[in-house]
Formats: structure tokens, C-alpha cells, sequence
């Protein structure tokens, strides 16, 4: 770190510097008149260059303890993670006490798509809480629902990792999948989250051991801690039960869904869940599946209810292609309404689009699988009150499927933020000023 970076705003340590020095003027000056002067002085002004002497000696005293507390303090609460292979420490003191210091961000959804952008948004804030849904049913989360009668982990998992500060090897054995025997296809992170759970008071409590165990930046909670089950209505009538049978069976009988609902229908949202929505500068929905991810989440009406009294930004972000059986034929204008007819309300702000294409050889690939881009509809979405912003989204994964660019995503995110929200704050200047820098430091690496 350079010497002029501890002078940056935010760091806590100008202060003690400055009174520290104040102290070693006040002993300086206290020595040096007693030691020239001496003899000339009474009994009084001896005293006093003494005292001046002792209280240079406590305010020293003073502020080296209260600048190394400033310090420790960052290692106690856990957010200065320092080891023999950490970036320097003034570099993670800097860093670690504006991260605390970032916006609120409140992500609401499950799938790849949350934990592909909790991946970029740990970058710039600390204070992020991943509220995640519990509806899933298949693969290995499925088992583990029905064989021990626990919250699917899955999702969980994933955001867990994507916001965790741990060693690349540690998240290599936390993906693995069993490749034979009765784990086949199941996660071992699953078994480790299903084994915390199995020595915790309940979920709720296994996602944060598990997540101080690996250093998460920021907060991961279930919505609820009940066995929520998602249903969705088809345009015939048909009810289908499951979240992974209801894009299949929507698809198969090219039958689209009318809407979606859960069981019990009065599940009640996690506290902390609601807590962090009343406190959010901002609250991203998705991306992720519109009808089994991100939905289910808002059909909980303590989450509903309090998305629609916050004073937070509330911004959606819709998946860049379509997912056959859920939103064949969707722009963004059809997802956000989907969202206020499900929810009786308004609870968006502004939508972040992708603007960029993709390979014809890529694009082809996805509509031989019956996807195809999600289209903007940018004027229905304006008619609706709602703000736009674009930006050059797309990344492919290793496996050739379109993700979200991570990184890409979560400037735009904070930008908006920036521009949105804290600009308008006078309390957050400190803030407003680092995520500037920080986004600076980002593009310069990209370019």
C-alpha cells in the first residue's frame, strides 16, 4: 500500500496519525523548555511543562491503542481474512474497511443466474444479503428434501460459493459430484451443508456456519424455513406440482403457465430475510428462471409486502435468452408484468438489459432447443413508469451456454446505484467516492 493511500477517506487512521503526532509536539516542546529553561522557573511552571510533558505521553498512549483497535478490529469481526498468501496488509485494511462500508444490496432469486452475479458484486460491497429460494426439487437437492426432509441445499450452495473467500481448491471439492454408487450425481457441498444442518438448531442456522466457515462476503438466507412447494397453473386448467415438472410439462404439452403459487400459501419469510430488505439501498431481483426462481420467492407475502413499502431502488434483471416452458415468447415488458400480476403491485424500479449478441453458431444451438432472445419491448416498459439501462452483458460459459458477464453486471449494478441512489445521500459520500475508485481500478484492468 502507499503512503498516500492511508490518507484516503474511510480508513480510520488519519485521525489517530494526526494525534499522535499532536502528542509528540506537546512532549517535544515540554522537554525542550524544561531543559534550557529549567532554572529560570518557578515551582508552577515546572508543573505545568510536566503536565504538558504527561498528557503528550497519554495522547500518544491514546491513539496508538485506538489506531491498532481500528485495525483488529477488521481480523475479530472476521471481514481482514490475513494469511501468509494475502495481499499486503495495507492493501486488505483499505479494501476490507470500504467493503464494509459499501451500499446494501439485497439479491432476491436461486439458479445460476444469482450466484453468476454475487461472483462480480462482492467486489464492491460487503453488505450483500442473497435471499434464495426454497422450492427447488430435483437432482441432488430433490434426494437429499425426501430422504432427510431438509431445505433443498442446492442454490444455496452456489451462492454461498459465489460470495465465499476461500481457495480455489476448497470450492473444486465443494462442487464435486459422486460419479458412482448411491451419491452418484450428488454434491458434496450438499452433504456438507445437509450435515451442518444436521448439528445446527435448524437451516437457517447451518447456512451461516457454513458460511462463516468459508468467509462469505455478506449474507446468504433461505426465504423461509418451511417446506414451501411451488404449483403453477396452465392456460388449460392443468395443475402442475414441482418445480422442476413445471417448465417440463408446460413445454411437453406446449402449454403455457398461467401463473404459479405455493404451499403453504401463508409461509412466513425468514426475519433477517425482511430486515435487510427494509435496510437495502438497492434490491435486484434475478437473473435467473422467471416462474421457479425468482417468483417463488416474491409469492411469500411478508417478501412481497415488504418490497413494496421500501424506499430501496428495486431493479429486475431478466435472463438474456428464453427458457422453453417458462417464457417462450417473453420480452422484458412480459416478465416484469408476470411480476406485478403475481405480487398485486408495482415492485420494480428499472430493468438492466443486455444490449450485445451472440454468435450465429451460438444462436442457432439455442433455437434448435427452442430459445431465443429475450427482446426489450424498451417503450411498453417506459409506459409502465419503469427506467432502462443497457449494457454489453454476455459471457460463455465453459459447456457453451450464455451466462451473464459477472463482472460486466455488477459495475452496471453500481453505477446505477451510484447514479440512483447514493448521489442523492449526503451519508454516503465515502461510499459514493470509493465505488468510483473501484470501478476505475476494474476498467483499467479490463483494458
Amino acid at each position: 500500500m502507499k503512503f498516500l493511500d492511508w490518507f484516503r477517506p474511510g480508513i480510520k487512521v488519519k485521525r489517530w496519525v494526526f494525534l499522535a503526532s499532536m502528542g509528540i509536539l506537546f512532549i517535544a516542546f515540554g522537554i525542550a523548555e524544561i531543559a534550557l529553561r529549567f532554572r529560570y522557573y518557578n515551582g508552577y511552571y515546572r508543573a505545568f511543562y510536566v503536565f504538558i510533558i504527561v498528557s503528550g505521553i497519554f495522547v500518544v498512549y491514546l491513539s496508538v491503542m485506538q489506531g491498532m483497535k481500528s485495525i483488529i478490529a477488521l481480523i475479530n469481526t472476521g471481514y481482514l481474512q490475513v494469511s501468509i498468501n494475502s495481499r499486503k496488509l495495507g492493501n486488505l485494511i483499505y479494501e476490507k474497511r470500504l467493503l464494509v462500508k459499501g451500499p446494501k444490496i439485497v439479491a432476491i432469486g436461486g439458479g445460476t443466474g444469482l450466484s453468476t452475479m454475487l461472483r462480480g458484486l462482492k467486489y464492491y460491497t460487503s453488505n450483500i444479503t442473497a435471499i434464495v429460494t426454497v422450492a427447488d426439487d430435483g437432482g441432488g437437492s430433490g434426494d437429499l428434501r425426501e430422504d432427510l426432509g431438509i431445505l433443498p441445499p442446492g442454490d444455496i450452495r452456489n451462492c454461498i460459493l459465489a460470495l465465499s473467500d476461500t481457495e480455489p481448491l476448497m470450492e473444486e471439492l465443494l462442487q464435486y459430484r459422486f460419479k458412482d454408487g448411491r451419491l452418484k450425481n450428488q454434491s458434496f457441498g450438499n452433504l456438507f451443508l445437509a450435515a451442518m444442518d444436521g448439528i445446527s438448531v435448524n437451516f437457517e442456522e447451518a447456512v451461516q456456519k457454513m458460511s462463516s466457515v468459508l468467509a462469505v462476503v455478506g449474507k446468504v438466507v433461505p426465504v423461509t424455513l418451511e417446506n414451501m412447494v411451488l404449483k403453477a397453473e396452465l392456460e388449460n386448467g392443468d395443475i402442475v406440482e414441482g418445480e422442476s415438472n413445471i417448465p417440463y410439462e408446460a413445454f411437453k404439452n406446449k402449454n403455457p403457465i398461467k401463473r404459479v403459487f405455493i404451499e403453504p400459501e401463508d409461509a412466513k419469510a425468514v426475519q433477517e430475510a425482511i430486515d435487510a430488505i427494509n435496510e437495502a439501498d438497492a434490491i435486484i431481483l434475478g437473473p435467473g428462471s422467471l416462474y421457479t426462481s425468482v417468483l417463488p420467492n416474491l409469492l411469500i407475502k411478508d417478501i412481497s409486502e415488504a418490497l413494496k413499502k421500501t424506499d430501496a431502488l428495486r431493479i429486475y434483471i431478466s435472463n438474456i435468452m428464453t427458457q422453453p416452458g417458462e417464457t417462450d415468447g417473453y420480452d422484458v415488458a412480459d416478465h416484469i408484468e408476470a411480476i406485478n400480476r403475481h405480487v398485486k403491485g408495482k415492485i420494480v424500479d428499472l430493468t438492466i438489459v443486455n444490449q450485445q449478441g451472440i454468435s450465429k453458431e451460438l444462436l442457432e444451438k439455442y433455437l434448435d432447443d427452442a430459445s431465443e432472445f429475450v427482446d426489450l419491448n424498451e417503450k411498453k416498459i417506459k409506459q409502465m413508469g419503469i427506467d432502462v439501462v443497457k449494457g454489453n452483458l454476455v459471457a460463455t460459459s465453459s459447456n457453451g451456454h450464455v451466462r451473464h458477464n459477472s463482472e460486466e453486471l455488477a459495475a452496471i449494478i453500481v453505477e446505477t446505484i451510484m447514479d440512483r441512489k447514493l448521489f442523492f445521500d449526503r451519508k454516503k459520500i465515502i461510499e459514493y467516492f470509493y465505488l468510483s475508485e473501484r470501478l476505475k481500478e476494474t476498467k483499467n484492468i479490463d483494458s
